[in-house]
């Protein structure tokens, strides 16, 4: 991965580098006695190597030395002991010297003028060796030795400059397009792809790209869903409302006698919208915080869903196969209004005589809990849809409101599973909520 970090911590570095190479580059501009006395190519090594000619092989072999390093170089030295006296000739002039005792500004002097202490490694004894220099040789020697400094000085500056516009401009225009996608959600107005090509970059921002894609397809998604929940809550509702008007018209014309017939009709539509109202509302809850999850009494709920369906269909009959050890944290609420949705489809299409099969079992991790009838079935077109919102199969207009499937998917989800839907390989229909036990504890995700 191309990650930002190193491209960051490259950066930093390269700046200390060039910092520290600029410091001491500009330290030994400041300090030029000491630079030219270490670095210039006739000073360097003049004192070891003319202290130990001079023990060595005696003042001539010295003094050799000192007039080749003034051919070479135009470097005049004097050498001189502890007491002042000079221990050789040495290649500066009296006369040279008399015309340097009588400048008192230095500045005057056609040469620079240097001194350095050596203490010879071999006698111990301690030597003072003075060098001048011509101005002109120190200046040609300067550009020369500058001249190198100052272009990697100048290549570094470079490089750092174009290493830190692309750094920048990487992260800058990454940011720019994010900020567009986060304008454009706030808008409503978000397109998939409009991160797609940043998405497949391959360091942080690209990850943060891809994540803020899959937010942004999620909640475009989840506004696409809640505008066509609205639309089919005014759809639903206009029907039974329409009918409502009617009848009161008719009941507003008609006759004392004829009044009363249409009592019961009124009725049935008001239950039938109140029905349908609690039936959006109940979906409508499954998107709130239902707060702290609780252990579920498996066993206690199935029964109790077995009783229910017994009252209101007792001509069917409900088998309830429970595994052992079944434990779950959960909402029993939502989990129950999805179970007596699953349970009244199928007490609806079961034929008598058959049983209806109510399973709660464990496998890999899920708990599986099961509703199975012996109807028809559904088409493989139909069962694309079940679970739409007032979405009903042809043929089943005149029951229900199309919301039983959807609350219990959305109870599924709100408790990390799905709910799955399928025609029994025997015959019939099944529906199945799968809910990952090791994710129950947790608070559902949110919508």
């Amino acid at each position: 991965m191309r990650s930002l970090f190193w491209r960051i911590f490259a950066s930093f570095w390269l700046a200390i580098a060039l910092v520290a190479g600029l410091s001491m580059l500009l330290g030994r501009m400041l300090n030029q006695d000491a630079w030219l006395l270490s670095q210039h190519p006739g000073m360097g090594d003049l004192a070891q190597t003319w202290s130990q000619r001079y023990e060595t092989h005696g003042p001539q072999a010295a003094q050799r030395l000192l007039e080749e390093r003034k051919r070479s170089y135009r470097i005049d030295v004097q050498v001189l002991d502890d007491s002042g006296q000079a221990l050789v000739k040495g290649t500066f002039s009296p006369r040279a010297a008399a015309f340097e005792a009588r400048q008192r500004n230095e500045k005057r002097l056609p040469w620079r003028r240097l001194s350095v202490d050596y203490t010879s490694t071999h006698s111990g004894e301690t030597y003072l060796f003075i060098y001048r220099i011509p101005n002109p040789e120190v200046a040609a020697w300067q550009r020369d030795s500058l001249l190198w400094p100052l272009s990697a000085l100048g290549i570094a500056m470079l490089v750092l400059t174009l290493f830190s516009l692309w750094l920048t401009l990487s992260i800058t225009r990454p940011l720019n397009r994010l900020r567009g996608a986060v304008h454009d959600l706030g808008q409503t107005t978000y397109q998939q792809n409009s991160l797609a090509r940043l998405a497949k970059r391959r360091d942080e921002l690209g990850v943060l790209a891809a994540d803020f894609n899959r937010m942004g397809e999620r909640v475009q998604g989840l506004i696409s869903s809640q505008r066509q929940l609205l639309r089919d809550v005014s759809h639903e509702l206009r029907s039974p409302l329409a009918r409502l008007r009617v009848a009161l018209a008719l009941t507003e014309r008609a006759d004392a006698v004829e009044r009363e017939k249409y009592w019961p009709r009124l009725s049935q539509e008001c239950d039938r919208l109140e029905a349908l109202i609690s039936e959006i509302l109940a979906l409508a809850r499954l998107d709130a915080e239902p707060g702290a999850a609780q252990p579920i009494n498996l066993g206690e709920l199935l029964h109790s869903l077995q009783e229910d369906a017994r009252l209101d269909a007792p001509q069917q009959l409900i088998n309830i196969q429970l595994e052992s050890d079944l434990q779950l944290n959960g909402w029993e609420g939502m989990l129950q209004r999805a179970l007596e949705n699953l349970l009244r489809n199928a007490l609806r299409f079961n034929p008598a005589g058959y049983p209806i099969e109510l399973t709660a079992s464990k496998t890999a991790g899920l708990l599986r809990l099961s509703v199975r009838d012996h109807g028809p079935g559904v088409t493989p077109e139909q069962l694309a849809r079940l679970g739409e919102p007032f979405y009903r199969a042809p043929g089943q207009t005149s029951s229900g409101h199309g919301l039983g499937l959807a609350i219990a998917r959305r109870a599924a989800e709100r408790h990390g599973g799905q709910l799955e839907l399928s025609n029994h390989a025997q015959g019939g229909f099944v529906a199945t909520l799968r809910i990952p036990l090791n994710q129950a504890n947790q608070s559902p995700a949110n919508a």
